[in-house]
């Protein structure tokens, strides 16, 4: 199976990783949510290929994670922003819980960046619970199941047989 065909996969763990697991694509969200806007920004910052980031950001537009705002420089050429959609900012948890497990088991010196809530100071963590009685929970407490997303993809499967 080709990368591109996992996007097929009725699977809401494996495709959004067709999207987003390419190491360049998450580190582009990762400056956006940093304040980065601008294309010659986040090539200084990150030092991608002129080329790949032009690609990636083309990537993260078209799957509506990054908008484009035209902005004008001081020489009234105009120019693209890019900007986080809805969808792009409710990747924020993805993010942090992505830091947790870095700063848990690759930080041997303690976390290389703190983030705190603005108004108590505290620090920001991604934290998984139960929607219903609101326990936190681990892997060992949950249980997949399947759902309608994969019954729907079982029933598009017999209908092309």
């Amino acid at each position: 199976m080709r990368y591109e065909e996992l996007a097929d996969i009725p699977c809401s763990i494996t495709r959004p990783l067709v999207v987003l697991g390419e190491r360049w694509t998450f580190l582009l969200v990762k400056q956006a949510f940093a304040g980065t806007t601008r294309f010659e920004d986040f090539l200084t910052t990150l030092g991608i290929p002129r080329g790949r980031l032009a690609d990636r950001l083309d990537r993260l537009v078209a799957e509506e994670i990054l908008r484009r705002e035209p902005y004008r420089e001081g020489n009234n050429r105009t120019h693209d922003a890019y900007r986080l959609t809805e969808k792009g900012l409710a990747l924020y948890p993805v993010l942090l819980a992505l830091r947790d497990w870095g700063d848990r088991y690759m930080a041997p010196d303690g976390p290389p960046v703190h983030y705190r809530h603005r108004d108590c100071g505290g620090e920001a963590h991604a934290h998984l619970s139960c929607d219903k009685c609101h326990q936190e929970l681990t892997a060992h407490d949950v249980v997949p199941e399947a759902g309608p997303g994969l019954t729907a993809a079982a029933k598009g499967a017999n209908s092309q047989e």
